[in-house]
């Protein structure tokens, strides 16, 4: 039989168990562990975008040398050629040190308050975090802390004091970042220099001194640890309103050095015991203000910024200045009343240039105005002598005779102010006298103009209008100005650049400025400068000047008086080899003085602070001192003429010797 003939095969059919077919249970264990695993992805998805969020918008932490300028308010130390305080505007941050230059004790008293494991963490410690968190939650209040050193170094430089989950979280990751790319000594440092210590103080330098009177080098344990006490907080444990508070906070320290074994049990025992001896708040003279008014304004003119923690070395001799400003006082305070002055300015320059004291008004406080700089007032007779200077520009001499008479400028008559007149005089002997009508003429013969702009070529900048009564110094100038362009004379005719400020550095040293040392401009000739000199000289020493007072003993003084209309400013501007200094006395409303002359309390003034100026300095020689302007025969046989002349006129007219007081006056001296 053949295969076709056999029945065909049906399909196999398996069968499968019914309980097979049924969907297969999971054990509760598997269960479980789903539902944890689910729940951690949860979490870690949640954590994940938590962190995120908490990061949002996280600063960026700053280059090492920025954090040394991060956040600090403005404030500017100045202090004089020594480096002694003068005085603070705004907090005080004292010098920059590093943990290097201190006693180990010092750093050790901050780490035991604040963070012992600071060299062993990363920049945050988690074993404080979580006792922190347990004794927090124990009290159910924010009882402690878990902040590091470097933790503290960002809240306060990098981000604000919030209490926040974001700024914390934001605070530890910084601080790691910082760890990072600074040493823990490079922190140290960092922190000490700027933590707020209160009253003010901001680094371990100005709290020392501030307190203690000495630098951070010098503290002993016990008042490191007192120091170390403040950050805690620092507003309420002020050592001079809360010191029991602060000694307190100060015995914990104390205790917590002893255990981290940085000082002995006997040390630690002697510091619990050890007198603690905080000095007087530094007292800083408030008349200083006016020369630190200008210092502040000139310190934005010489830098694009300027930094936060400047350091101004100012060129004010302190003694000096301190002197000067009492002499004022006193002498204001027992005169004033009696001849209806109210106000006094004063100003004193070295030869370079360099302000060694200045004096803006009798009571800064009272009034900030500066009357050295920011008034303006008629010089009266001391601007003359930029009229004489002009003079022997155009070929004039000492001994030119002119005749002192009655005379009309167009509609002006100006007068002396004695109202009296003396005939035939030489240009010496016309300044000397401070003869206004041999001045108006001087004045109308070189032209106006011209005066003015050799006026701005000494240094005046105020502006100037060529009216013929200049040359009696009807124009308004600043004492400033007027001081700075008698500079010109004393140095034998360069322009003087006065200047207050010499140095400009940070708490760190860093130099941001320093005076320069260049050489002055030409804007006279050297022996006209000298002639002039010789002239003003006569001023004090002739008996017929009228600068007799400003003598100074065993000195040669040059200078000049000045009047304005009615007494109502009264000036002395002079000079020695060693200083230039003016004195200007009036009242701010203008008011006339009872007969106040520039002669009178205005030289006697100048006399008695540049004797202070010049205490302990061997006498020098003056430009052109050796120039003494002595009456040549010919000038004596012209004067002689012509005051035989005006004597006889004199006398055919009855006698009189006082000018016409018809028509407009200029009556100064």
């Amino acid at each position: 039989m053949t295969d076709s003939h056999q029945p065909p095969r049906m399909p196999r059919v398996i069968r499968v168990p019914a309980q097979a077919l049924s969907p297969r249970r999971l054990s509760p264990l598997r269960i479980l562990l789903i539902a944890i695993g689910a729940i951690a992805l949860c979490a870690g998805a949640w954590g994940l975008w938590k962190w995120q969020s908490l990061h949002s918008g996280m600063p960026r932490l700053p280059e090492v040398s920025e954090l040394w300028q991060a956040q600090r308010e403005a404030a500017i130390e100045f202090i004089d050629a020594e480096g002694k305080t003068l005085a603070v505007r705004g907090p005080r941050y004292g010098r920059a040190i590093t943990v290097t230059e201190l006693p180990k004790h010092v750093s050790q008293a901050f780490i035991a308050a604040e963070d012992k494991r600071f060299y062993e963490h990363d920049g945050a410690d988690e074993a404080a975090i979580a006792r922190a968190a347990l004794s927090n939650a124990a009290a159910g209040e924010t009882v402690s802390g878990a902040s590091t050193i470097t933790q503290q170094v960002v809240k306060n430089l990098v981000l604000d004091s919030r209490q926040t989950m974001q700024r914390k979280a934001q605070e530890i990751t910084l601080a790691r970042q910082l760890e990072k790319r600074m040493t823990k000594d490079e922190i140290l440092s960092l922190y000490l220099n700027r933590i707020y210590f209160g009253a003010g103080l901001y680094g371990i330098d100005a709290a020392s001194r501030f307190y203690f009177g000495k630098p951070p080098a010098e503290l002993q344990i016990h008042e490191a640890a007192l120091l170390a006490a403040l950050p805690k907080a620092p507003s309420k444990l002020n050592l001079r309103d809360n010191l029991e508070g602060a000694k307190s906070r100060q015995l914990y320290v104390l205790k917590e050095m002893e255990s981290e074994r940085y000082i002995s049990r006997q040390e630690a025992a002697a510091a619990r015991e050890a007198p603690i001896n905080i000095i007087a708040a530094p007292r800083y003279d408030p008349q200083l203000g006016y020369a630190l008014d200008i210092a502040a304004e000139r310190l934005k003119t010489l830098l694009p910024r300027v930094p936060g923690d400047a350091v101004v070395q100012l060129t004010i001799d302190p003694k000096i200045q301190q002197k000067t400003q009492t002499l004022l006082s006193e002498r204001m305070t027992k005169d004033g009343k009696a001849v209806a002055a109210s106000q006094v300015s004063a100003l004193i320059l070295d030869r370079n240039g360099a302000v060694v004291a200045l004096t803006g008004g009798v009571d800064y406080a009272a009034s900030p105005f500066n009357r050295v700089t920011q008034s303006r007032r008629q010089p009266g007779s001391s601007f003359k002598p930029f009229v004489y200077a002009l003079a022997l520009e155009d070929g004039y001499s000492p001994y030119d005779v002119f005749n002192d008479r009655p005379i009309s400028i167009g509609k002006w008559q100006p007068v002396n102010y004695s109202g009296e007149y003396h005939g035939p005089m030489t240009l010496s002997e016309a300044l000397a006298r401070s003869t206004n009508t041999v001045a108006a003429e001087l004045g109308n013969e070189t032209n106006p103009e011209r005066i003015a702009a050799l006026a701005k070529r000494f240094g005046i900048a105020s502006e100037m209008k060529p009216f013929p009564s200049i040359a009696l110094g009807s124009q308004e100038v600043s004492l400033w100005e007027l001081v700075r362009a008698y500079g010109v004379f004393q140095s034998g005719g360069y322009r003087m650049e006065p200047y207050l400020i010499a140095r400009v550095t940070d708490s760190r040293g860093q130099v941001y400025f320093e005076h320069p040392v260049s050489e002055r401009e030409r804007v006279y000739p050297e022996d006209l400068a000298a002639e002039m000199n010789a002239m003003m000289m006569r001023v004090i020493t002739a008996s017929f000047g009228t600068g007799g007072r400003a003598r100074i003993p065993n000195w040669t003084v040059a200078g000049k008086t000045g009047t304005s209309q009615e007494s109502r400013d009264a000036w002395f501007v002079g000079f020695t080899a060693a200083y230039i200094g003016g004195v200007w006395v009036g009242n701010d409303d203008d008011s006339p003085m009872r007969r106040v002359t520039g002669g009178g309390l205005p030289a006697e003034l100048w006399a008695d602070i540049m004797k202070v100026a010049h205490e302990g300095k061997k006498p020098e020689a003056l430009f052109g001192a050796n120039r003494a302007v002595v009456l040549d025969p010919a000038a004596e046989q012209r004067i002689t003429f012509y005051r035989g002349m005006a004597q006889a006129f004199a006398a055919a007219s009855g006698g009189s010797r006082s000018a016409s007081r018809g028509g407009p006056v200029q009556q100064t001296e």
